[in-house]
């Protein structure tokens, strides 16, 4: 049985509007150009000026035509009520920005790189082999990873090759192709089916003769685990040999490569961009000045010829043809003058943000020392300029700054902090910094246990527990103390 009642209730709803002001505060620099080029496209009534924009007569001809009765858009949209207070004026945007920031080229180069898959089919048909063999062969070639090692399975490849190609073969074919023919392609390594079998592929193509060669391929071929575990006294005693003929056969073992296609292109096209920092940070007489690079503070102003064409057909109230035109080019005008608003904000909200860092660490501006920063979180940074969480947190989100010390990745400079045993509260990153010092000074003969580092740091006033410092070592790629061991 159907019934009727009433139910309140409370809830929020973004605006389109407001949906593409968040996506746009979150762009760097490289995607927001892109991201302006397409609405300068789109929209005609938007126009990118180089000189000092004009006043903008937009609003009161905007009266006018409404004051002259004919239909217009309203925008139920306020970029202002979800973010400021202040109404910006995008003609001060210019000041907001480092006048050396046209030392920065947004160039991207797209360069014609050769594939691994191409590189090994050029190859393969340049040999002498039959017409099966190149078929099984251009099938293995084609089901090696970017890293030019085999991941499937043989028995999988002779399935494959009977269901899809109509090739009816054996496992020991597939394997003879593979080892006579595939591995025996440039680079040395190539069609590996694991770590060993590709170093092992590659020291065989050296001279044997050599004895730390020899030595090496021996380790590989026998005593692969003991290496990769780097139990050296094992290999020292098995082989007899004294711990110079050891550290020969490991120098050679070490300039081969485990990833033998990383030298080739995983596509056709490869795009290089450099970084494009979003924010220049300068370092006068002890103030430390945050900028905004210019590519993101451009100076936008609504087309005078638009303005001109919504006048002339805003004088024609019978024509029906000349209200439709006028009601599209009133749309366009709106909408070119709140993606201006949305920019100027835009640029405010990045000039806020970088502003309110800069306060928080500058110390480690000036000094570049990471010892210097200080502990600072998102909620710190929304704090000091009464932005949303979220908001600071897009702000940050992939965007760099040019710095007197280099350029700094933004969400490098947010760390958590701990309290030492003076009571004071010090950063993550400043832990995790003496933590690199002190293993990069340990003996790496008898590597520091973990035990052994958190006794290291709690004299120096960090009482952090073992677990902690597994964390802080996983996340800075530190191995364990056993597999930092050398000789």
């Amino acid at each position: 049985m159907l019934k009727q009642h009433l139910q309140l209730k409370l809830g929020q709803k973004l605006a389109p509007q407001q949906i593409q002001l968040m996506k746009l505060i979150q762009l760097h620099t490289l995607e927001f150009e892109e991201e302006l080029e397409r609405e300068l496209e789109e929209n005609p009534a938007l126009e990118i000026v180089k000189e000092d924009s004009k006043e903008d007569e937009y609003s009161s001809l905007e009266e006018a035509y409404q004051d002259e009765g004919t239909e217009s858009i309203e925008t139920d949209f306020d970029v202002n009520e979800y973010i400021y207070d202040d109404e910006p004026s995008y003609k001060t945007a210019s000041s907001n920005y480092s006048p050396d920031d046209e030392e920065f080229d947004n160039e991207s180069l797209l360069t014609e790189g050769q594939s691994l898959y191409d590189y090994l089919m050029e190859q393969i048909h340049l040999i002498n082999i039959s017409d099966e063999d190149l078929k099984i062969a251009e099938y293995v070639i084609g089901n090696l990873d970017t890293d030019g090692y085999l991941r499937r399975e043989i028995k999988s490849i002779v399935d494959d090759l009977a269901f899809s190609q109509g090739i009816y073969t054996t496992r020991e074919k597939v394997e003879d192709v593979l080892e006579n023919y595939v591995q025996k392609l440039d680079p040395a390594g190539v069609g590996a089916r694991g770590l060993q079998e590709c170093l092992l592929l590659q020291i065989e193509k050296k001279v044997s003769s050599d004895k730390a060669v020899s030595l090496a391929a021996n380790i590989l071929r026998h005593q692969f685990d003991a290496l990769t575990n780097k139990h050296y006294n094992k290999i020292i005693q098995k082989y007899d040999i004294e711990e110079d003929d050891l550290k020969d056969a490991l120098d050679e073992i070490s300039k081969l490569s485990p990833k033998v296609g990383g030298n080739f292109d995983t596509q056709t096209i490869t795009i290089n961009q450099e970084i494009i920092p979003d924010f220049v940070i300068q370092v006068k007489d002890g103030q430390v000045i945050p900028l905004l690079n210019s590519k993101n503070a451009p100076t936008l102003r609504v087309s005078e010829e638009y303005k001109d064409i919504l006048t002339t057909y805003s004088h024609d109230k019978n024509s029906s043809e000349h209200k439709q035109a006028a009601l599209f080019i009133k749309q366009k005008l709106d909408a070119a003058k709140w993606y201006i608003d949305a920019i100027n904000q835009r640029q405010n909200t990045l000039l806020q943000t970088i502003t309110a860092i800069v306060k928080f660490q500058k110390d480690y501006f000036i000094t570049g020392d990471e010892k210097s920063l200080k502990p600072m979180i998102l909620k710190d940074v929304a704090d000091i300029t009464g932005f949303d969480i979220s908001t600071i947190s897009r702000v940050v989100k992939s965007k760099y700054a040019d710095t007197p010390n280099g350029i700094v990745y933004l969400k490098d400079l947010f760390s958590d902090s701990l309290t030492n045993d003076d009571g004071e509260e010090v950063s993550t990153k400043e832990i995790k910094t003496h933590l690199q010092e002190v293993i990069g000074k340990e003996n790496k003969r008898k590597p520091l246990t973990d035990d052994a580092l958190v006794v290291i740091l709690k004299e120096q006033g960090y009482n952090i527990a073992r677990r902690t410092i597994a964390k802080y070592r996983e996340q800075l790629n530190i191995p364990v103390a056993r597999l930092r061991k050398e000789l």
